[in-house]
């Protein structure tokens, strides 16, 4: 069974630094400013070739209010329920704070085993005060570590190990486990550009579950809708507008299929994304669209569909994702028709070359629709997936050439010679001719919008590849 780990402490000890080390990877958005991170995540991690879970956690904050801070607080508590051990960490060049000694004591009564961590300890002269002190919380011998340069992170993890050796039964680490223990920042870096080029290379075969991101402006309801789905409060919601930061991904199972839900932070138009912290949350969204199969697209009923909610569309559509437009606040709607059919319109008018994209009007705060979307969802999702045979495509492509032939060049004839299918997710076909430079993009809409309708792909993107055959009498 596989070792939890929960990461915990008060605001900008370095908790997410620490996350991504051990997750290998850049996940969780990191700053100087406090309280960056909001929502728990979890990550796989791995100790000597033995795969456990890490989970990073927001800053632990005193206040039992309504509060954002009382909220993240909250977030916490549920995070450390799923936890098998806990590593306190605390800011060595600060020291002991009065926050730490609060959260100590509450610790000890959570009945977990736990680890005191002290970080920022690259410089011993500044943190030596800090580490002194951490001895005086009474959490037993703290483990000096930098996160950030990744030191003292192999003595840690030796003492997991022994603590938990039923998690690490066989193996001693090999020499290249033993490296990743004291990867530098820029080791870092260079090994998560290969995990990012490997996780896009990821064969189609291999894929397990359906990732779905949940996208929009901020305060559409995209948190909301993902806790109303899950049936639970697995992250921050409330009437401020931007609280989700970090792509926050949720395993879920709905109708027996396996279901990824990723819960992303509001996109603003880039003109007022000014915040350092904000543009990484967005890079954060677009990469969550990038590695998405479906993409729910939430538009606040109330505000109507503004044209930050068409660049975000066309973004999912260019990057050949599905996409689900979802009504939200439907219930508070005043003009129902009016409201439905100027968004219909909009789109007709923006999204031409995409016929009939799937709409449902729900309220994501009462469960209205929701299962219809999710029907929706697995729908299209297979549409997406749709592969066709290459003799049924030539069949159709003859029909639409004989039913309207394409531009003649330089006053010959454009033979439509041949059509197959080279890849679903999105359905991409290849066509050969003649002369492809004098298909024009309206003859390309033309074939494109017939494949549609012919297949039953209405809804979903479509690609058509135009190239021509090597003449063997060229030279």
């Amino acid at each position: 069974m596989s070792l939890t780990i929960a990461i915990i402490g008060r605001p900008n000890v370095g908790k997410s630094t620490l996350f991504n080390r051990m997750a290998r990877k850049k996940l969780a958005i990191i700053d100087d400013t406090p309280g960056v991170t909001r929502d728990w995540r979890t990550a796989p991690a791995e100790i000597a070739g033995h795969s456990l879970t890490v989970i990073d956690t927001a800053g632990l904050e005193e206040r039992f209010d309504n509060s954002i801070e009382s909220r993240m607080r909250k977030s916490t508590e549920t995070a450390l329920s799923h936890a098998d051990v806990i590593l306190f960490v605390i800011d060595g060049r600060i020291g002991v704070t009065p926050l730490d000694d609060h959260f100590a004591g509450w610790l000890r009564k959570q009945n977990k085993p736990y680890f005191l961590v002290v970080n920022k300890c690259e410089n011993d002269n500044a943190t030596m005060a800090g580490v002194a002190e951490a001895h005086g919380l009474g959490l037993g011998e703290p483990y000096e570590i930098s996160a950030e340069h990744s030191i003292g992170l192999g003595e840690l993890y030796t003492a997991i190990m022994e603590r938990f050796p039923e998690h690490f039964q066989d193996d001693e680490p090999t020499d290249q486990e033993d490296h990743l223990y004291h990867m530098t920042e820029g080791d870092l870096d260079s090994l998560e550009g290969a995990d990012r080029d490997l996780l896009e290379e990821i064969s189609e075969e291999e894929e397990i579950s359906i990732k779905i991101a949940i996208v929009g402006r901020p305060n559409a309801g995209k948190s909301t809708l993902l806790n109303t789905l899950i049936n639970d409060d697995r992250v921050m919601t409330g009437p401020e507008a931007g609280l989700t930061r970090d792509a926050i991904a949720v395993e879920w199972a709905y109708n027996d299929r396996a279901i990824r839900l990723v819960d992303t932070a509001g996109l603003r138009r880039k003109t007022k994304v000014q915040n350092k912290i904000e543009k990484m949350a967005v890079d954060d969204t677009m990469r969550a669209i990038r590695l998405a199969h479906v993409v729910i697209l939430m538009i606040d009923s109330v505000n109507g569909f503004d044209k930050q909610d068409l660049q975000i569309a066309a973004h999912v559509i260019e990057e050949g994702r599905c996409l689900i437009l979802a009504c939200n606040k439907w219930d508070v709607v005043n003009e129902k028709k009016d409201v439905r059919q100027a968004i219909l319109d909009r789109l007709e008018k923006s999204f031409s070359q995409i016929h009939n994209l799937p709409m449902i009007t729900l309220s994501a705060l009462n469960g209205k629709n929701v299962d219809i979307l999710m029907n929706m969802i697995l729908d299209t999702y297979d549409l997406w997936n749709k592969r066709i045979k290459t003799a049924k495509l030539n069949q159709w492509l003859g029909w639409m050439e004989s039913k309207h032939p394409p531009p003649m060049d330089e006053g010959r004839p454009n033979r439509l010679r041949y059509i197959t299918q080279v890849k679903a997710r999105p359905p991409t076909f290849v066509m050969w001719c003649g002369r492809p430079k004098s298909i024009s993009d309206s003859y390309q809409r033309y074939l494109i919008n017939g494949l549609r309708e012919a297949f039953d792909m209405e809804g979903v993107p479509v690609r058509l590849l135009i190239r021509t055959s090597k003449n063997p009498y060229k030279n």
